[in-house]
């Protein structure tokens, strides 16, 4: 495994250093990232940004907005916080096989006597808060994980910039994001540095002394500095339209959050578009269009059933999609 820490906490260019590794570093190779962005609100590919950023906080207090490439909920992101990167070949790692990936997470907080545990669908928590969301995007034959460790990031903020959700609320029974999270420091019995933590992250993962590191070539960091400015600093990855709709329906699934924008005509779908911390590996906008003329009624069911939705929202079932469309 291949060893790469970024200098940059920009989060456009580190989200686009993500996508160079995992597009156009030799593919024989695997990868471990760590990285950090400052005071920056990180969206899922899935999620509407509008209905999950509160913007004028983020733009009274300069946080920036970004999404990445893989599913699942927003995340904030500051200089307390660490994030890190896995990318290697599929292999026989099962779609989102969340643990694997974590396993060095938790090893380092027992080794600072503090026992983490991973929960639900991908977070890892200390006493059921959660410190760290995971999330992953796969291509190809290749995964690429994900991860966020809050060490000791500022909690005040995640709850100012980030909007709850009804749903996630009454699913969760939960009061506000801040009861549901909690920092590593908060923990731990000494003061331990992001310096030491990432050593000691690095220690886990690379069991000898000589970590090889990849080095980036100058057409390398000009190809990051392309992508970063042509796709994730750009406001159309990032918000893109709001969708016109007649309808707009919501529901928690133990596969995650779904929300739905439809248009109808004649008990027709005309349009409709799906957003949501779910995870998935195809393009959301082929079940979308898959969709497009199909009856509101029973029949929609069967429909449904011919498509593998599972490649779209995985664990989300066509009853569960026909449920909510439906009613």
């Amino acid at each position: 495994m291949v060893f790469f820490e970024s200098t940059v906490n920009d989060p456009y260019y580190n989200l686009a250093l993500e996508e160079y590794f995992f597009e156009k570093m030799d593919r024989s190779e695997s990868y471990f990232l760590l990285w950090q962005n400052d005071n920056t609100i990180v969206v899922g590919k899935y999620q509407n940004t509008a209905e999950e950023v509160n913007q004028q906080y983020v733009e009274e207090h300069g946080v920036k907005v970004a999404r990445r490439l893989s599913g699942g909920g927003a995340v904030y992101h500051d200089m307390g916080n660490l994030n890190f990167t896995f990318i290697t070949d599929k292999e026989e790692i099962d779609n989102f096989n969340f643990k694997k990936f974590v396993i060095p997470v938790i090893n380092v907080l027992n080794s600072l006597g503090v026992k983490a545990e991973f929960t639900g669908r991908n977070d890892i928590t200390i006493d059921g808060a959660k410190f760290s969301g995971n999330s992953q995007y796969m291509k190809k034959g290749r995964v690429m994980h994900h991860g966020c460790i809050m060490l000791s990031t500022d909690l005040s903020v995640v709850s100012k910039a980030l909007q709850v959700r009804e749903a996630k609320l009454e699913s969760k029974a939960m009061k506000s994001v801040r009861s549901r999270v909690t920092t590593i420091d908060r923990h731990l019995k000494r003061d331990v540095s992001m310096d030491e933590f990432k050593e000691l992250l690095k220690k886990e993962i690379f069991t000898d002394d000589d970590i090889r590191t990849a080095v980036l070539s100058d057409d390398d960091l000009r190809e990051i500095e392309k992508l970063r400015d042509s796709k994730y600093a750009t406001w159309d990855w990032n918000y893109g339209e709001s969708p016109e709709y007649d309808m707009r329906k919501e529901k928690k699934y133990p596969g995650g959050l779904i929300t739905v924008f439809m248009k109808a005509e004649s008990s027709r779908i005309k349009e409709v578009k799906f957003y949501g911390d779910f995870f998935g590996n195809g393009e959301i906008c082929e079940l979308e269009e898959s969709l497009r003329g199909a009856k509101l009624d029973e029949s929609l069911l069967g429909v449904l059933e011919e498509i593998d939705i599972s490649r779209y929202m995985n664990n989300i079932s066509a009853n569960e999609l026909y449920d909510l469309l439906m009613h």
